[in-house]
């Protein structure tokens, strides 16, 4: 018998997946039976629009192929809109132009939407997955297309620094983050100093175990720091801290605890090894900042104290006993860490890989450390996503970050005017 019809079995479209933790919080309001927060933060900024079109692209792509391209465009659309948003290139909506959360809340509502999304051309819990991770590190400005360093001149100072989301939302969903508002003020900026240009490109890291167990860190720094013409000549993650201080930190330790991630998970014990990058061998139980911290301190930038921190927390050489773990200035001769200067959550984690993944690729003349920057004040108001004081503080932080890049960018030019580095 001939078949008159196509008798090719065809997969079944895969089922939607759960909401994560993140996904859920899209539904939560600033106060009692008010809007959710996400929404506000969408429509006052304009990526509303953002979303809904990109909800309607991934469900009309009509192959394969097609919900592939349209994931990668929709995702790298996101971080150009944010950044162009940032820098003040077509913003729409009433919402102050520092405002990191309208990446975040549209990241996180494209996700929703492709964790739920029902189409013939996704037939199996990888491909959906494959499609969520091309969705994040595209939104996150990780995975790009073209060159690393776009119309950047061979003398040109060449930065990369990283900020985070926001974190801490189930203590309030109005949280902003100042590092990641950093990072998206610096992505593509070209800084003067006395000793010539700066190209600054930045990515923003997610607060997360699973993701920093997956290598995000390593994806993000590694193409700057292999050997050969795109090369960063400097490095720093950044981070936020306590209220009222700007800390450059002196040790990354080999060391995980902290607060729950934004997906309410905690790990704790060494930092976890990346697939598919090198690393040093032996592993480095502390890692110390080669940041021009002196010229970052003395660059007179406020409205904020800046200090090299020092004060890590280890375990003695030979101490097998808990109760035996001690605070100092410090690490000890064949100490085992507990904390760096920045603690032992992903912000120490940030500063650890990054910079064991410099040592393991060899790029030990490249400046590489942690910024912390000053926490936000928040308006009185529970009901309010911001106000005037709001923003002038975190504007007034994420200033003094990009000057303080500026500072370490700055040294690194003059000592390479002596010295310069061959492309």
């Amino acid at each position: 018998m001939t078949p008159t019809s196509d008798s090719t079995p065809h997969p079944a479209p895969s089922r939607p997946a759960p909401p994560t933790v993140e996904e859920a919080r899209l539904t939560v309001p600033l106060v009692e039976d008010g809007q959710p927060l996400a929404a506000q933060v969408l429509a006052a900024s304009g990526f509303d629009a953002l979303v809904d079109e990109g909800v309607r692209r991934l469900s009309s792509a009509g192959s394969p192929d097609a919900l592939t391209a349209a994931v990668r465009e929709i995702a790298a659309g996101l971080w150009t809109a944010a950044v162009d948003r940032a820098q003040g290139r077509g913003a729409q909506g009433p919402l102050d132009l520092y405002d990191d959360r309208p990446l975040y809340w549209a990241r996180t509502s494209l996700s929703a939407a492709l964790r739920q999304l029902t189409s013939p051309h996704l037939t199996g819990q990888h491909q959906r997955y494959a499609l969520l991770r091309l969705l994040d590190r595209r939104s996150r400005g990780i995975e790009r297309d073209g060159d690393l360093w776009p119309d950047a001149r061979a003398d040109e100072v060449r930065v990369q620094v990283s900020g985070f989301d926001v974190f801490g939302l189930d203590t309030s969903v109005r949280h902003s983050n100042p590092s990641g508002a950093a990072a998206l003020q610096l992505d593509g900026a070209v800084l003067e100093t006395p000793y010539g240009a700066v190209r600054v490109r930045a990515v923003v890291l997610p607060v997360s175990y699973a993701d920093f167990d997956q290598g995000v860190v390593e994806d993000a720094y590694g193409p700057v720091l292999q050997a050969g013409p795109d090369r960063a000549d400097l490095i720093t993650t950044i981070s936020m801290t306590a209220r009222g201080r700007m800390d450059v930190e002196r040790w990354a330790a080999d060391a995980r605890g902290g607060t729950p991630d934004n997906l309410r998970d905690q790990h704790f014990g060494p930092v976890s090894r990346a697939a598919r990058w090198p690393q040093p061998e032996p592993n480095p139980e502390w890692i110390e900042t080669t940041l021009p911290h002196a010229a970052m301190v003395a660059a007179g930038t406020g409205p904020w104290p800046v200090v090299l921190k020092r004060g890590i927390q280890e375990w003695p050489a030979g101490a097998s006993d808990p109760a035996s773990l001690v605070a100092a200035p410090d690490p000890g001769p064949g100490s085992t860490p507990a904390a760096g200067t920045g603690g032992d959550y992903l912000s120490n984690e940030s500063m650890y890989r990054s910079n064991r993944l410099r040592l393991a690729l060899g790029a030990t003349d490249v400046p590489g450390g942690h910024l912390h920057i000053s926490a936000l004040e928040y308006p009185e108001d529970p009901a309010v996503l911001g106000d005037d004081a709001f923003e002038a503080d975190r504007r007034a932080v994420v200033d003094q970050t990009v000057a303080l890049v500026r500072a370490a960018a700055a040294e690194v030019a003059r000592r390479a005017q002596s010295k310069p580095r061959e492309r």
